[in-house]
């Protein structure tokens, strides 16, 4: 069944008091990404691509970007056919206690909530269908490369894939053009990284055969 499925700022109360709310409830030891599904309701693609992707943009543990790339590419294929939110139980079931979530959001929530502040619903069809389910086509597109293990080929992607979920939440046709900017950005560095990788192997092996 399809349906528009981003969601909006004024759809209800906005993205960062709905997570603070989640990390303030004490009534809960853990907190997985099937609560945040359930919390997040018709919001919950673009909200989830902008809590998946963001951690990537930031210093991470090694191996993070796969980690949190698996749910970006279902969540970002689903935009594009649009679909309603869903994540095999591999992935919903997934996840940290209340304490972890809440350190993780001490450091996403006051950038979150700058923005919240500057979106405003403004060219606002580049994040209605049919331009949703491009702008999704082009998160797949970066979620794909998060997920490869290319050496600093995970920052640029996550940055444009935040921006595009906060213009699909907030309707907001700038920051869905800044996004879509930061993609042209990641395919330049990233294709870059690819070619001296390539040149630097057929080097090595010049050199032993030679």
């Amino acid at each position: 069944m399809k349906m528009r499925c981003a969601g909006v700022h004024g759809d209800g109360p906005p993205l960062s008091q709905l997570l603070r709310q989640l990390a303030d409830d004490t009534a809960r030891e853990r907190i997985s990404v099937g609560d945040l599904l359930v919390v997040l309701g018709d919001r919950a693609i673009g909200a989830l691509l902008f809590i998946f992707a963001v951690p990537n943009i930031l210093p991470a543990p090694p191996g993070t970007s796969v980690i949190l790339g698996a749910p970006l590419v279902f969540l970002a294929a689903q935009l594009t056919f649009g679909m309603r939110p869903w994540l095999p139980g591999l992935i919903s079931r997934r996840s940290m206690s209340r304490k972890d979530f809440h350190g993780m959001l001490r450091r996403v929530l006051p950038w979150l909530e700058r923005a919240e502040k500057l979106l405003l619903p403004r060219i606002s069809m580049l994040a209605l269908p049919p331009s949703e389910y491009i702008v999704g086509l082009v998160c797949l597109l970066l979620a794909t490369v998060l997920v490869l293990p290319i050496p600093l080929g995970n920052m640029l992607p996550a940055l444009s894939i935040s921006l595009l979920a906060l213009g699909l939440l907030e309707r907001d046709g700038y920051a869905i053009v800044s996004g879509l900017v930061a993609a042209v950005a990641a395919a330049f560095v990233v294709s870059g990284v690819i070619w001296g990788i390539i040149e630097s192997i057929g080097f090595m092996l010049r050199q032993v055969l030679g």
